[in-house]
């Protein structure tokens, strides 16, 4: 893999600025026949997705906690850095462009 020396920049500097995530793993949890292996939160029936559709649909953090009061910032923040980290290890090849949501695959081709 080639690395522009711009995003190997970056990269760096946003190490930099952000060095340090949550330690999630106490948080999000992964249990087989729980919401079908889906992460979810402290072993609840509430997963990582959950939280992030409410948030991408422009829910505040106060509303998604007043929802669900089992639910604290951290468990939000954690949810935050688990996905983070997700989309960190991703990366785009010719090869998966093809597996990729219809909307990614046509920005990539």
């Amino acid at each position: 893999m080639v690395v522009g020396v711009k995003s190997l920049q970056f990269a760096i500097l946003s190490f930099l600025e952000y060095p340090y995530t949550m330690n999630y793993q106490n948080i999000i949890t992964i249990e087989p026949g729980k919401r079908g292996g889906q992460p979810t939160i402290r072993g609840m029936r509430i997963s990582v997705y959950d939280i992030l559709k409410m948030l991408a649909s422009g829910m505040s953090h106060k509303q998604i906690l007043d929802d669900f009061s089992e639910l604290t910032e951290k468990d939000i923040q954690a949810v935050l850095s688990y996905a983070s980290d997700r989309e960190h290890s991703l990366t785009i090849s010719s090869d998966e462009i093809t597996t990729r949501p219809k909307h990614l695959a046509q920005a990539h081709s």
